[in-house]
């Protein structure tokens, strides 16, 4: 029997009408920090899916056990069983899950009516990951990177932890994502915080500049830091996303 998985990790789903909005929440986090987006989008009337990646919302020991191949098939699978019920389906992603996001629109056109990456990587410009992706004789673990907000009085339920080994992986992930941004051609949003301490914001301008959408929209958040979707820019994101998939219908 496997690991229990932390209480407030759980992956959620809302239902709703026949629009339906995927959230994918980010590297070494858990469905908790895409929570709350989805629950005021449920309140609008759309059918929410909020997975949990493998190996998250666990342990770090259990994360150091899967890869980026676990990551992409899970939301692949989220993104099956929702555009099955809907009639049209966005995708939005915080961090990796902004990655996450992107690969789908990019990989499964005929699904995705929509794309909106949050705080998301397709390049990593960190000469310290890029260490620890293969340097030898390294820790299994390093700490962690969750909780990076303005709001000091909200935790995000992440690992303080993060296994090398997965560092690679998600190094990986961000430079399939950025190769594949020209096949991408539905409607973009583009969320990134101007203040990032886990991830460069020049993330959103290479998205905003390669993606192979003819409309291409962008919303800096000025009160918010990584992770935006439980900071205090959260309402203005779920207002921006509800406006962004409504006038793409």
């Amino acid at each position: 029997m496997g690991e229990a998985v932390m209480v407030g990790a759980e992956a959620f789903a809302f239902d709703g009408g026949k629009t339906g909005v995927l959230l994918v929440h980010g590297f070494t986090g858990s469905p908790q920090s895409m929570r709350y987006l989805g629950e005021r989008l449920g309140e609008r009337g759309y059918s929410i899916l909020g997975p949990r990646l493998p190996g998250h919302g666990v342990s770090p020991a259990a994360m150091a056990k899967t890869t980026a191949n676990d990551w992409v098939d899970c939301a692949e699978d989220a993104l099956l069983e929702l555009s099955a019920k809907c009639d049209k389906t966005f995708v939005a992603g915080l961090s990796m899950g902004g990655t996450l996001s992107l690969y789908l629109a990019a990989s499964h056109p005929e699904k995705v009516a929509g794309v909106i990456p949050i705080n998301a990587a397709v390049q990593i410009d960190s000469p310290d990951l890029a260490g620890l992706a293969y340097a030898r004789g390294l820790p299994e673990f390093v700490p962690g990177i969750g909780s990076d907000m303005v709001d000091t009085t909200t935790k995000e339920l992440a690992y303080d932890q993060v296994p090398v080994t997965c560092v690679k992986q998600v190094m990986g992930l961000a430079a399939t994502a950025r190769a594949l941004l020209p096949k991408i051609k539905c409607p973009t949003l583009v969320i990134n915080s101007r203040v990032d301490h886990v991830l460069s914001p020049a993330n959103a301008t290479v998205i905003a500049n390669h993606v192979g959408s003819s409309r291409i929209e962008t919303l800096w958040l000025d009160n918010s830091y990584h992770v935006a979707t439980i900071d205090n820019d959260k309402d203005l994101i779920a207002a921006a996303i509800d406006s962004f998939v409504q006038r793409s219908l």
